[in-house]
């Protein structure tokens, strides 16, 4: 019999002014977002993980792992969401209820017993599968190691220290998600943006729903949007692909370098650009439809200052010699302006950097938008542990004696859980953490130290990972932003142990990703604990969803550096061939920077870039006087909502994302989270995250549809103009420097 538990109103121990003023939304959540998406009711009888869950959550983390590797190296990177398998499931599932047998199977020489079909298809099952996906989708960073190894420096790795590394950093993070998330998990600040989503998606397939009259029940919504999207994809995905990025200035000024610099929305500042393909508005910075509306303007404040104030100003008063390179480029140049050979600086032998190769060489050179965004990646760094002192320090302090002392700072889904469920013993996380420090510096320290790491930068990486994650969890589960760890690592090392590439980026991994993985945990556990999942079938899920996604995230990686020939390399490849590797050839780059050169002769005293350092300043501080105004005028709410840290990352994307990405993502976040939120809050209630959901999963299906059924044998649309990935700006990476002789490019008198 079916048993649904709703939660009492009782009050949480608030200050008397909180009181009066939030008594209402004691008894609920004090995020209206959360109030209007997630149910506060659970029923705890519900099987979990079942016959059902394991099948289907183990084959939809192996598919995702499998696809989202493949096409990472590939020209048009694809990335394939956990929405894509939670919704397919669905029907499988629903399949396996109906012809599965009920009768009970008996494990022999145990008293252990199970159905492969315990009853209708749940939720709870659902949610399981869904964290089981997420696993599969989530990139596996250290991959990036083993293919700038193989296929950039043309080196070997032992394949057994290639999976290690692969594991070990991936299951790092648990201990960090166990140490904060009574923080992170528990509190009901920390309200995860994100999730909200796939809330609203598992109720829409799950919930009985009267279709309102002349409208739509949410499935029905979301089915429409669904077909719409995957119908619609067919053009800008293959027919007319150049509807990705439209870049009106360069048909007007086609032989211009400096207005195809201003308007190219691919290689320049993007003005004048638009895009009419969903991929290009959620395809580097996330659904914008996710995002609060707070942070949405906190980044377009930023991203507008950066690259309509300080990047233009930059470069055309030539700052840093930035006329003689692209304005915008994540590549590294030579003084003359042409492509940095690595080789003249590079031991063959030894692996190591070769000074005097250097000192007869050239400095490296990077774009001036280059040079800011490592500028800018320092000052956020700075600003994210300020930001959260000030704006967090007192509810920090006060939930660690809460939770020391007694149970506060709950709302009522904390309290289901509470009641309802045995929270995770902490020394799992505990021994599972003691266990893959070990392995780690195994990794790093065996076979004949490849990596280059020794075994105490394995442990300041780690010291790094537990020291960051709990003020970038508390920006990323308030704001659905998360700033990276990636250059403050290779900052670090790279001072301390300059001239071994491998071990920057090994140190890079450990310190970075651990700490990211640790927020993705994190992330599903507050996912988990929205929908009243028993936290030990969640831990079990995504310990084992880890282990097997990094196993075929590993061997796909394996598989195709040893069988296709010259992957990463587009000089050596047939002509057309996807395999360029666009995410590794950035990563390579970035070992060139900060592990082959290093920090001292970038953005030390050796290096032309040294002035940066100030960046770090600036971020401490700029929080400040925000919160200064903040508590001087505590009656204008609207001042806390200024999160520097996001407004001074606000371009932090670029340049991998391009300009085109943010003004779309901008443009359709600001109509979607502000005019429709406040105009037609009960359609927003109800249909904003479906929305969201169903274009992801349309884009997702058709494009998968099509490599399969047409690109993988070189089948490709009309031979018109548009058909390219191309917004038709071919001179907007040219220097306009004088004498600059770059192929393809006017030279400049």
């Amino acid at each position: 019999m079916e048993q649904v538990l709703k939660v009492e109103s009782k009050e949480l121990p608030l200050s008397d002014k909180a009181k009066k003023n939030e008594q209402e939304e004691v008894n609920d959540s004090p995020i209206e977002q959360v109030r209007l998406t997630v149910p506060i009711t659970d029923d705890p009888t519900l099987p979990c993980l079942t016959f059902r869950t394991w099948v289907l959550g183990i084959i939809s983390c192996a598919i995702l792992a499998f696809v989202n590797q493949f096409f990472g190296y590939r020209q048009n990177m694809l990335y394939v969401s956990s929405v894509s398998a939670q919704i397919l499931v669905l029907p499988i599932a629903k399949l396996m209820e109906a012809t599965l047998p009920k009768k009970l199977i008996q494990v022999p020489g145990t008293k252990f017993s199970f159905s492969l079909n315990p009853g209708p298809f749940n939720l709870k099952e659902h949610v399981l599968i869904t964290i089981f996906a997420n696993s599969g989708s989530n990139t596996v960073y250290a991959v990036g190691i083993i293919t700038i190894v193989k296929a950039f420096y043309l080196r070997s790795i032992h394949p057994l220290s290639a999976m290690l590394l692969t594991q070990t950093t991936q299951l790092l993070g648990y201990g960090w998600a166990g140490i904060f998330r009574k923080f992170l998990v528990d509190s009901p600040y920390m309200w995860w943006p994100a999730n909200l989503v796939q809330v609203s998606l598992f109720r829409a397939l799950h919930e009985v729903e009267k279709r309102p009259k002349g409208g739509l029940t949410r499935l029905q919504f979301f089915l429409l949007v669904l077909t719409s999207s995957f119908a619609y994809y067919i053009i800008p995905g293959y027919l007319f692909q150049s509807i990705t990025a439209v870049s009106t200035v360069c048909w007007i000024w086609k032989d211009s370098v400096t207005a195809q610099q201003i308007g190219s929305g691919l290689h320049g500042l993007g003005v004048g650009s638009f895009a009419l393909d969903w991929s290009t508005v959620a395809g580097f910075l996330g659904s914008p439809l996710a995002t609060p509306g707070f942070a949405i303007i906190n980044i377009t404040v930023g991203f507008l200052i950066v690259v309509y104030i300080v990047i233009p100003i930059c470069y055309w008063t030539n700052s840093y010699e930035a006329k003689k390179f692209p304005i915008i480029s994540a590549h590294v140049f030579d003084a003359n302006g042409q492509p940095y050979n690595v080789s003249a600086i590079l031991n063959s032998t030894t692996f190591e950097f070769n000074r005097i190769g250097y000192d007869g060489y050239s400095k490296i050179n990077l774009s001036i938008f280059f040079v800011y965004a490592y500028g800018l990646s320092f000052a956020v760094l700075a600003a994210t542990l300020s930001h959260v002192a000030l704006f967090h320090g007192r509810t920090i302090w006060q939930q660690t004696r809460a939770t020391l002392l007694e149970d506060k700072f709950y709302d009522v889904h904390s309290r289901i859980m509470k009641r309802n469920y045995e929270a995770v013993p902490q020394w799992w996380f505990y021994s599972l953490l003691i266990i893959v420090i070990g392995l780690s510096i195994l990794t790093c320290e065996g076979f004949g130290k490849q990596l280059q790491l020794p075994y105490w930068g394995v442990l300041l990486a780690i010291g790094l990972a537990f020291l960051f994650t709990l003020p970038i969890g508390v920006i990323t589960a308030t704001t659905n932003q998360q700033p990276g760890l990636n250059v403050i690592t290779e900052l670090i090392i790279g001072y301390m142990y300059p001239g071994k590439p491998l071990a920057n980026v090994a140190f890079k991994i450990y310190g970075y990703i651990s700490m990211s993985q640790a927020i993705m945990f994190l992330s599903d556990f507050k996912l988990g604990h929205y929908m009243k999942i028993p936290p030990k079938s969640m831990f079990l899920v995504q310990l084992v969803g880890t282990l097997l996604a990094s196993s075929v995230y590993f061997g796909t990686a394996w598989w195709l550096l040893t069988s296709v020939e010259h992957i990463c390399d587009p000089s050596k490849l047939p002509e057309g061939s996807p395999w360029t590797c666009p995410g590794d050839d950035i990563f390579y780059n970035a070992s060139i920077i900060w592990g082959v050169a290093g920090p001292l002769r970038m953005f030390g005293r050796l290096g032309l870039y040294s002035h940066m350092n100030y960046m770090f300043l600036f971020g401490l501080v700029a929080p400040v006087p925000v919160w200064m105004v903040s508590r001087i005028y505590p009656e204008k709410k609207w001042i806390k909502l200024i999160n520097v840290p996001v407004l001074i990352g606000g371009a932090g994307a670029m340049p991998a994302a391009k300009a085109v990405n943010y003004i779309c993502w901008i443009s359709v976040g600001i109509f979607f989270n502000f005019v429709v939120y406040r105009r037609y809050k009960g359609w927003w209630a109800r249909h904003n995250y479906i929305l969201s959901a169903g274009l992801d999963a349309g884009v997702a299906f058709l494009a998968i549809l099509l490599y399969f059924t047409l690109q993988i044998g070189n089948i490709n649309g009309p031979n018109w103009w548009g058909l390219e990935v191309s917004d038709h700006c071919p001179l907007a990476s040219c220097p306009t420097a004088p004498g600059i002789q770059v192929k393809g490019c006017p030279v400049s008198q």
